[in-house]
């Protein structure tokens, strides 16, 4: 028998979540915390909370982003209002969604002491999910694939430092297909969106690499693909 749940809000009130992507173990993945509270037991959600009187929905965005996590500086887009009536048990939430996208290499989280604990899972096998966070990262990581082909926010996902090869390989995982290493490359390198870096990586066939890092890391409308 499903447990009846109080509801908590009496009036329609408005919450932020924010969908905060990487790419670890060669797979686009989502960053959850365990659901601590009925319905929800032994579920998992993105990270969120309700937007206070005096601040706008941004600021509300990156202040549970700083809270929670500790993260920064990072790139975030509002992505999307979900609003369906009965997507909260606890009353009528509307959820104005955020998605970030941090480099998983070197970067170290600060998680809030209210937070339990916290997990990767890829997108594409996300555990149970509370309220329509399913929905939710889908939209994000769609959001995320059709904004490659014409915007450089690729490099919110790659460290300060990477390989042709690396830069490639973060696009067909997200893409989820393979692409012409010869026409990429080239394509690339005419847009004058990444620079040489100092350094050399172990690369294909553990050979050195040449490093190259962005040029600006401010969201650009450029068609890559």
């Amino acid at each position: 028998m499903k447990k009846e749940i109080n509801k908590k809000y009496k009036f329609a009130v408005i919450a932020v979540d924010v969908v905060i992507l990487t790419i670890k173990d060669d797979k686009l993945s989502a960053l959850l915390m365990p659901m601590q509270k009925e319905p929800y037991l032994n579920y998992w959600a993105v990270l969120g909370g309700l937007i206070k009187p005096n601040e706008s929905v941004n600021e509300a965005a990156k202040r549970y982003l700083f809270e929670k996590t500790g993260l920064k500086n990072v790139y975030l887009e509002q992505l999307y209002a979900f609003g369906e009536v009965g997507r909260d048990p606890f009353g009528r939430v509307v959820s104005v969604v955020y998605f970030v996208l941090i480099p998983h290499e070197n970067f170290r989280l600060k998680i809030s002491k209210k937070i339990k604990r916290v997990k990767w899972f890829s997108v594409d096998s996300l555990p149970p999910l509370a309220y329509d966070h399913g929905q939710i990262i889908k939209t994000a990581a769609e959001r995320l694939q059709a904004k490659l082909s014409y915007t450089n926010i690729i490099y919110g996902l790659l460290p300060e430092k990477f390989t042709l090869g690396e830069l490639q390989k973060s696009y067909e995982i997200i893409l989820k297909k393979k692409l012409d290493k010869r026409n990429f490359r080239k394509k690339l390198m005419s847009l004058n969106i990444i620079k040489s870096a100092a350094g050399q990586k172990r690369g294909e066939a553990h050979r050195p690499a040449q490093l190259f890092s962005f040029v600006s890391k401010k969201p650009q409308v450029v068609e890559i693909l």
